[in-house]
This record gives structure tokens, C-alpha cells and sequence, in this order.
């Protein structure tokens, strides 16, 4: 027999099953990469084809990150009462209907109301798989295998984006959402058979049976079996998915949020208007959605080396490098270009910086947020953050309809992350379980 389950997972080695669930989870974010930008693919096809305004396009562009705050918040609590696992597959369902719906849109209204629902899968599916990578890795690889979940995000609106340019050369913007019904719907099964429950949480549950059901993954998985749950503390006091708003984590919650909140409006503004302003310095749709594609390879590449970066120094530090290295970018690429492949660089280290800065505060999450609310407090953030997220391609939308240049609005925009850099450089950095 072995030690306590928390202890074989986080002391021991990690092993082929351990990693299968993070380059699923990897997979998921990047379902979700390409859900979001279906929308910023789509925008000036949808534009042309309803004749629909600015101010109007920008709220078609929020309206999945609006469902997204929703879900995060409330379907981070129920990850943390039902489980990791049901509640990524309930997320794909949602996020799959959502897709369809969309692409049999016949008007902005219900164009708006299909994009909600599928927000709401998506803000779901982050708060369980950032919850689920952290808990299949063990203390070593933990940075390295968070980072690796996050890059799937960017990976999705490469991938996403070449099928997309595909698509839109002899198609219209409704099979863009149809593609990604699709490939949703096929990873239903890949998470029923390859995706086992958290350890950590069912650890924490401690309902009926959890022994020998943590035990049997454990197996599964190459380890030995536990031969006891992980001890509680001494007079451990009731725990609620509630603590994050109490005064042990009250502080944490409210600096991490803010700080996710502030970044997250520099992070939407590059991905949301990113064709239109392309298309609107006079290049072709189809060169738009190529920059787009280009802004999430320097997505996954800065993902990839924060987590290369992350286990070799301080966390807090490089996550508040990356944001001024984000904000000093978005203001760059503000600037605009005659020439589209120096507008592709500048689009590209943006991705690059901002998403290094998203690694930095989803590995963030994982460190300050216990295991009882780790699902709970990063859906809290992520909710709260992308609610506030929703009105950047908004306000975006009104700053270019009141007639000011793309400087001005991209400087505006790009404050944020200085913000969150601000904010993080004060986060007081505490052991969680």
C-alpha cells in the first residue's frame, strides 16, 4: 500500500495517464480558443451580410465572454461540489449546441442569444480544466503541465485559423460555426474514456466509497493505492466554496481578480478586433484571419515559454514581466503598417506577451486558491474578469465609432495590463493545500 493520495500524486513521478489528462485539457482550452474566435473570424462576413454597425459588431463580439462570467462563476462552484469530469462534459454539450445555433443564425439577435450559451460552456470548461491540470501534476512538473493546458488556447486559434481561411475562400461565415460544432461534439467520448475524475478532489469530498474509487484511478494510472485518505488537520473547521470571499482569502480573491480583470481587456481587444482592423487598414478578409492566426502562434509560443521559463523563476515576477511586455506591445501594434508583414509581427508579439501573461495568471490561480475552492476561486476570477472583459470589444467599438485612431484606442486598451502588472507586484504569495 502507499501514502496519502495527495501524496502520491504530488511526490511521485508522474505517469503516461497523468500526462493524457493534461494534453486533454490542453485540447479543451483550445476548443475554447477556437469558440471565442469563431466570432472575430466570422465579424466581417457577418458585417457585410447584415449590415450591422460598429458599436453593434462589438457587442456580437462580447457576447460569449458575457456567457463565459456567468458560467465561470457558476459552474466553477458546481465543479467543486459534483466533480471536474460531469462538469466539462456538461460544458461540451453547452458549448456544442451553442456553435450550431450560431451557425443557423438568420440575425443578430439570435445570433447574440446562440453565443451566450455557448460563453457559458466555455467560462465552465476553463474553471474545471485549470482546476483538473493542476491537480494531475505533481510538484514538479505542475508549472510546466498549467502552461501547457494554456497554450492549447492559442494552439486552437491556429489551428482553428487555418481551417478557417479554408472555409472562408469558398464558403460563408456560418460553416465557421459549424466546423466548430463538430470538432466539440467529437471530444464528448475523448473525456468519458480518457479523463478520470480528480483524485485531489474526490480526496477532498471524502464521500462514501472514495477510497476505494481513488484507488482504483490510482491503479489505473500506474501508482500504488492509497492506504488511507489524506489527513485533515486538527479541529479542521468547515469548509464552503464561500471561503474565498472570507478573510483568510478575501484579499487574494479580490487582487487576483482584478488583476485577471485588467489584463483580460488588453488580452480580448487583440483577439476581437484583430480582422476588423485589418480589414480596415485595407487588406482582404482572408489576410485578416491570417493575422489572427499569426496573433495566436505568438499565443502558444509565449505560453510555452513562460512554462519553460516558470521552472526556473519566480512566478509572480515573470507574470508581471509579461504584462508590461504586453502593454508596451498592444501600444506597438497600435501604431499600425502600410505593410502587412510588419502588422503580422506586431500582432504576433501582442499574442505573444499577452497570452505569456495569461499562463502566468492561470499557473497564479493554481498557487493561491486551495484545493476546496480551487475550482470556485478560478471561475470566480475568471468570471468576474471576463464580465468586465465583455465590454473592451464594446467600448473599443464606441472609441473607433466616436471617430479616435487606432493609437488612441489601442493605447486606452492596453492600460490594462499595465494595471494587472501594478496589481500582481503587491499579491503577497501564501502555501495553499
Amino acid at each position: 500500500m502507499g501514502d496519502s493520495p495527495k501524496s502520491i500524486l504530488c511526490d511521485g513521478r508522474m505517469r503516461a495517464g497523468q500526462w493524457l489528462a493534461i494534453i486533454v485539457t490542453a485540447c479543451l482550452n483550445a476548443l475554447d480558443g477556437f469558440d471565442v474566435l469563431s466570432i472575430s473570424f466570422a465579424s466581417p462576413g457577418i458585417a457585410h451580410d447584415w449590415g450591422v454597425d460598429k458599436a453593434t459588431l462589438g457587442w456580437a463580439l462580447s457576447m460569449e465572454l458575457v456567457g463565459m462570467a456567468v458560467g465561470s462563476v457558476l459552474l466553477g462552484g458546481v465543479a467543486d461540489r459534483i466533480g471536474r469530469r460531469p462538469t466539462m462534459l456538461g460544458c461540451l454539450i453547452a458549448m456544442a449546441l451553442g456553435m450550431y445555433g450560431a451557425g443557423h443564425a438568420g440575425g443578430i439577435g439570435v445570433l447574440l442569444a446562440w453565443r451566450l450559451l455557448t460563453g457559458l460552456g466555455i467560462g465552465g470548461m476553463l474553471a474545471s480544466t485549470n482546476a483538473m491540470a493542476a491537480e494531475y501534476s505533481n510538484d514538479r512538473w505542475r508549472n510546466f503541465a498549467m502552461a501547457l493546458m494554456v497554450i492549447g488556447y492559442p494552439l486552437g486559434g491556429v489551428s482553428g485559423g487555418l481551417v478557417v481561411q479554408r472555409i472562408l475562400a469558398n464558403g460563408s461565415w456560418h460553416q465557421v460555426f459549424m466546423f466548430g460544432s463538430v470538432a466539440t461534439v467529437s471530444f464528448v467520448p475523448v473525456v468519458w474514456f480518457l479523463v478520470p475524475e480528480s483524485v485531489m478532489f474526490l480526496d477532498k469530498q471524502r464521500a462514501p466509497g472514495a477510497l476505494e474509487r481513488i484507488n482504483a484511478i490510482l491503479r489505473r494510472l500506474g501508482h500504488p493505492a492509497a492506504s488511507a485518505l489524506s489527513p485533515l488537520p486538527a479541529a479542521a473547521p468547515h469548509k464552503s466554496v464561500l471561503d474565498i470571499l472570507k478573510p483568510g482569502l478575501l484579499g487574494t480573491t479580490a487582487m487576483i481578480t482584478f488583476a485577471y480583470s485588467a489584463h483580460i481587456v488588453s488580452f480580448y481587444f487583440i483577439l476581437k478586433w484583430v480582422p476588423k482592423i485589418v480589414v480596415d487598414l485595407g487588406f482582404a478578409p482572408k489576410a485578416a484571419a491570417g493575422v489572427l492566426t499569426w496573433v495566436n502562434m505568438g499565443g502558444a509560443l509565449g505560453g510555452a515559454m513562460f512554462g519553460v521559463l516558470a521552472t526556473r523563476v519566480g512566478l509572480k515576477g515573470l507574470t508581471v514581466c509579461a504584462l508590461v511586455g504586453a502593454t508596451l506591445m498592444v501600444v506597438w501594434f497600435g501604431q499600425g503598417a502600410a505593410d502587412l508583414s510588419v502588422l503580422t509581427t506586431k500582432a504576433t508579439l501582442a499574442g505573444l506577451f499577452n497570452n505569456a501573461g495569461i499562463a502566468g495568471l492561470y499557473l497564479l490561480f493554481a498557487r493561491v486558491f486551495p484545493t476546496h475552492v480551487r475550482a470556485t476561486g478560478t471561475g470566480f476570477a475568471i468570471g468576474v474578469g471576463r464580465g468586465g472583459a465583455a465590454l473592451a470589444p464594446v467600448i473599443a467599438g464606441y472609441l473607433f465609432q466616436a471617430g479616435l485612431g487606432l493609437a488612441l484606442v489601442a493605447a486606452a486598451m492596453g492600460a490594462g495590463s499595465l494595471l494587472a502588472a501594478v496589481t500582481l507586484s503587491l499579491l503577497k504569495m501564501r502555501e495553499v493545500d
